[in-house]
């Protein structure tokens, strides 16, 4: 989701690139201690075998097969490799739309008939979203940095593994369950809101870089 973010702002994509890396090799070494942790201060025990086998499939493996076959287009040369990215392009923002619709699918009843969890659960995703990107956004213009490095950052400390979240959440628990509520819940509000985000940092791009807007 980020790449798409980043795409809409006109980000760098190598800093993209490096950012997302960096995100998901951290993910990968603290996810299942910080669930567990989490979990553990409300007296809920997850076998960390589930917990390991949740970062694997959804985060290891999706890697490691992207990387062989990001090696194998270049092989071919940077022509191919750039082709192939263009036409997933469009497939990337098809499977996110997907995803939701089909997440949605199976909590919509309980989003509808329980309006107070729901803006429980969105107001401190709100507080989150907001300041992080703020206090990114506005750092990196103190420090100097260009605009399209300053957008993906913004994003980037401002999105949550939602993905992940939710991928845990129904392999722990089931389709149905509170926890896949409260993490279909993080996504429905993120994802609007990381759209406001991006229209923000793309009409503010006037005062980032000190001119009038």
């Amino acid at each position: 989701m980020v790449f798409v973010w980043s795409r809409l702002t006109n980000g760098d994509p190598l800093f993209t690139l490096s950012q997302v890396a960096l995100n998901d090799t951290i993910m990968v070494f603290a996810f299942a201690p910080l669930v567990a942790f989490l979990l553990g201060i409300s007296s809920i025990t997850v076998p960390w075998a589930t917990l390991i086998t949740s970062v694997a499939l959804y985060i290891v493996i999706p890697v490691f097969i992207a990387q062989i076959w990001r090696k194998t287009l270049l092989a071919k040369g940077q022509a191919a490799f750039d082709v192939t990215m263009s036409k997933i392009g469009p497939w990337s923002i098809t499977a996110l739309l997907a995803t939701l619709v089909l997440l949605f699918a199976f909590q919509g009843e309980a989003i509808l008939n329980q309006p107070l969890i729901i803006a429980l659960l969105a107001v401190p995703i709100l507080i989150q979203v907001f300041f992080n990107s703020a206090l990114a956004y506005w750092l990196n213009r103190t420090l100097g940095e260009k605009h399209n490095v300053a957008c993906p950052s913004a994003l980037i400390g401002a999105s949550n593994f939602f993905e992940l979240a939710v991928a845990a959440a129904i392999s722990l628990f089931g389709f149905h369950s509170g926890a896949a509520l409260a993490t279909v819940v993080g996504v429905l509000i993120e994802v609007p809101v990381m759209l406001l985000v991006v229209r923000i940092v793309n009409q503010s791009k006037g005062w980032y870089e000190g001119r009038s807007v």
